[in-house]
Parts: C-alpha cells; structure tokens; sequence
C-alpha cells in the first residue's frame, strides 16, 4: 500500500508568534537605553546598530572578513566530518575497537578547544592553520560520538537476517549500516556546524586572524560599542542561517525516517 507523504505548510500562527516575539525583543532592547536603564554607552540604541549594520553591508571589506571566517569554517568542519566518519565507522563496527577507544575518548572529547589555542598559536603561528585546528578538534568530537553510537545501534536481528541472506559487506554496509547510522550522523554534522562556526569567531578574536571575530575584538577594544552589537548580531545571523540549512539538509536526506515522516504527513 502506498502512503502519500504530504508536507505541512509552516503554520501562520507559528510564523506571527516568531515575528511579534523579534519584535517584542528588539523594542526592549530599544526601551532599555531611552529609559535609562543602562548607559548607551554600553548597550547602543537598535536603531544605531541596525544603521550600522546596513554601513557594513555595502563595504567590501566587511564581506571579504566574513568569507574569510565562512573559510575557515568551512575547510575545518569538512576535514572533521570526514575524518569523524572514517574512523566512528571503524571503531562502532568493532566492538574491540570501541571498549579499547573509550577511555581515550572520554579524556579527550571534554578538553575544552579553546584551552588548545595557546598550542595552536605555537605551532602554527598567527595563521588560518592554528584556527583549522581548534575548528577541527572541536567538530570532530560532535560527528565521531554519534557515528560511533549509530553505527554500533544496528539490530541485531536485521544483522543475522542479513548475513542469513548471504549480503555482502558491501551490501550490508549499504543496506543496513548506513540507514541506520544515518540519522546519527546528521544529527552530529548539525551540530558541528554549530561549534565550527563558535570556534572559527573565538580563534579569530583570541589569535587575531583576519575574520568577523576580530572585527569584534578590534570594535571592543576601540570603544566602538555600536559596531561590536553590529558584528554579534551578524554571528547570531550566521548561527540562525547555519542552523537552518543543516535542518533542511536533514529534513531532506531522513524524509525516508519515521521521525521526519511524522511531520510531513497530515
């Protein structure tokens, strides 16, 4: 029996709720300083950061510092993907593999990335490499776990009745290990995604590499409060618009899953 799949448009409820409540936030945040309440030397107007904000939008150098943390992001949240895959798939496949590693991920993953910085700096100078690996660390950990748990989570049954039908490795792997693990997986890429872009600001503010983060350090040290509320509401921006994309990405590649079916059908 097929089953038609019908996705819910977004209700309109649920799309004024959200609007009224940005608007809410934003004129408390303009009542705040007209009241008194706080100096405006420390919490600007909104008004002068949105002014700002559209200042940043039509100068070059201000896209040429974001693509440059967008880089940085990027390169490293790849390169810890795929090596978080690689090595999760290998170790959630032998049990082995997992008793052997797990101490040695319990120490390692709660190490905080930032406290990484001062060797990164050391090794690599003030350069876009001492940032890839603080990016790196920090992503790796978020994808690795989950795949280890995804990979490891296979039914039992499923794996008897496969090897009972005689499938290959390959097949087994195709049909039985990646659709289960595959929700895992994109669980711990959303994720990552989140943390890469943390960490690629942070490093960026603490070494001093070319990028958003140090817009906002140099806009602190400078005084300049209303361009350092400018750059942060840039990173929530990017945050809300990378969290967005990884969902939809999600959405798409589980549409087969009976978590994401259960909001598609009526």
């Amino acid at each position: 029996m097929h089953v038609l799949s019908i996705r819910r448009p977004r209700s309109p409820r649920k799309v004024l709720l959200g609007g009224a409540g940005l608007l809410g936030f934003l004129l408390i945040w303009q009542l705040v300083p007209t009241l008194g309440l706080v100096n405006s030397q420390y919490l600007p107007y909104v008004t002068d950061v949105l002014v700002r904000l559209v200042e940043e939008f039509r100068d070059l150098a201000f896209w040429r510092r974001l693509g440059l943390t967008m880089t940085s992001w990027g390169i490293g949240l790849s390169v810890a993907t795929a090596a978080a895959v690689a090595l999760g798939a290998v170790v959630g496949l032998v049990p082995f593999l997992r008793r052997a590693t797990h101490t040695m991920v319990e120490f390692l993953r709660p190490i905080p990335s930032v406290a990484l910085i001062p060797l990164a700096v050391l090794m690599f100078g003030i350069q876009m490499r001492a940032a890839l690996v603080i990016i790196i660390y920090a992503s790796f950990w978020q994808v690795f776990v989950q795949m280890i748990y995804g990979v490891a989570d296979v039914d039992a049954v499923a794996r008897d009745t496969a090897r009972s039908f005689d499938l290959t490795r390959r097949e087994r792997l195709w049909y039985l290990v990646l659709p289960t693990a595959l929700p895992y997986l994109m669980t711990g890429v959303r994720l990552a995604a989140a943390v890469a872009l943390i960490l690629a600001i942070t490093a960026e503010m603490v070494i001093g590499n070319p990028g958003l983060g140090q817009m906002i350090e140099l806009s602190r040290s400078a005084g300049d409060a209303t361009g350092l509320y400018a750059f942060v509401v840039v990173t929530g921006l990017l945050g809300l618009g990378v969290n967005l994309v990884f969902r939809y990405i999600e959405r798409r590649s589980l549409s087969w899953h009976q978590s994401v079916r259960g909001e598609q059908v009526q």
